[in-house]
């Protein structure tokens, strides 16, 4: 008598994220404790890292290009050596101040990345992709942290500062004038994005290598 063929593990379908509950609570999980940091150092930041608490009105930033209510201030050193230090900046662009002033812009765009994020999550991965499926959330968390600022406030909160003080070598400077090594002012939600796409592109990576190795390289015998 013929025994039943088996399936090889390696070819067995595997189930979409969307049939997943533990994916689906993974991901709220990591999207729910980003947003929760975000905005939690954002208000923070903007009650204390100047010497009186700042409070953002919405009309007058989105109305008013020059609005200004950050005070001047010196930065706060966060790490030693001067590797960061908190500053407060309102920021009417992207990641790092790119496209400012283009609000609505960044806000359609935000949505519409946040939703072909959960698409791809949900029906282009597999249940068991738990590192992919972080870095979309974070992603996630970031696009959503940010967009809650545009929202309601009117500009992004940034208060972030690397490298504060590190000139460029050689008389060099960025496209601008700027000669710091990292002129730039980011928050958390930028962390998280970037980090995102991150683990992402470590996830093709590694996916790539399993996916070009020949069947046999790691049997012996």
């Amino acid at each position: 008598m013929t025994p039943p063929a088996t399936e090889d593990p390696g070819t067995r379908p595997q189930r979409q994220a969307c049939t997943s509950a533990g994916a689906w609570l993974l991901l709220a999980t990591v999207v729910l404790a980003g947003l929760t940091i975000d905005l939690s150092t954002k208000r923070w930041a903007f009650a204390s890292v100047a010497q009186t608490p700042v409070e953002v009105d919405r009309v007058a930033a989105l109305n008013n290009p020059g609005y200004a209510p950050i005070p001047p201030h010196a930065g706060v050193q966060a790490l030693p050596g001067d590797l960061l230090n908190f500053q407060l900046v309102l920021n009417s662009g992207a990641v790092f101040g790119i496209g400012a002033h283009q609000r609505w812009f960044f806000i359609c765009f935000s949505v519409v990345a946040a939703g072909v994020a959960i698409w791809l999550f949900g029906w282009r991965t597999e249940a068991r992709q738990r590192l992919l499926h972080i870095g979309i959330a974070l992603i996630l968390a970031g696009a959503l942290g940010n967009l809650w600022d545009r929202l309601l406030l009117g500009r992004v909160r940034d208060f972030l500062h690397m490298l504060p003080g590190w000139e460029l070598p050689f008389g060099l400077a960025w496209p601008g004038g700027a000669t710091e090594v990292w002129p730039w002012v980011f928050n958390i939600a930028d962390v998280m994005l970037l980090t995102g796409m991150g683990l992402v592109m470590v996830d093709m990576w590694v996916r790539d290598r399993r996916a070009s190795r020949p069947s046999g390289a790691s049997e012996s015998g």
